[in-house]
């Protein structure tokens, strides 16, 4: 056979023609090499009993990816009950700020009051001592008035006395006077 495949490719060779032809080795050509290796290294790879340690490795993988989830759960849950928990708590801040809110507005309300009524107490005092005020200035201006009214009065009957009296009639007026003193 051997002796046949060098003659068809010496004559190929002499005609001109250039053929290609495949390698052959023990008679088998490339892709039969390539199968017969192949087979040997699958029956190899049972002979070692790779599938199983593949199985083993696959089944490892899986088990750390259910604990990952186990554990993904639980922190699912965790984080569930703190947001519980944060809602609670946003809850009551939000029933003590309404607290506070209508403490204030009460407070508020308190402080208006009295600063109403301490205005009012002010106007009133302040009216008070300006009534107060203008009697005074009545009272002063009253005096004053009956002051001048006394001086134009006294001024007046001095004039008048001085007028009417001569000195003979302020003499009977001086002894009439000591008279009755005695």
């Amino acid at each position: 056979m051997a002796d046949n495949v060098q003659q068809e490719l010496h004559t190929e060779v002499e005609a001109g023609s250039e053929v290609h032809t495949d390698p052959v080795a023990l008679g088998f050509d490339a892709t039969m090499l390539v199968g017969l290796s192949m087979a040997v290294v699958v029956i190899l790879l049972l002979w070692k009993k790779v599938p199983a340690a593949i199985g083993k490795a696959l089944d490892g993988k899986i088990a750390g990816i259910r604990a990952q989830l186990d554990e993904a759960a639980a922190l699912r849950a965790e984080a569930e009950k703190i947001k519980a928990e944060y809602e609670a708590k946003a809850a009551a801040s939000e029933g003590e700020a309404a607290a506070m809110l209508e403490r204030a507005r009460h407070e508020a309300e308190s402080i208006r009051a009295k600063a109403e009524n301490d205005a009012a107490l002010l106007v009133e005092r302040r009216t008070r001592m300006a009534e107060d005020k203008i009697a005074a200035e009545e009272r002063a201006a009253l005096q004053q008035l009956r002051a001048t009214a006394a001086d134009a009065a006294s001024k007046a009957a001095a004039k008048i006395i001085a007028d009417r009296h001569d000195g003979a009639s302020d003499k009977a007026l001086i002894d009439q006077a000591i008279a009755g003193i005695r």
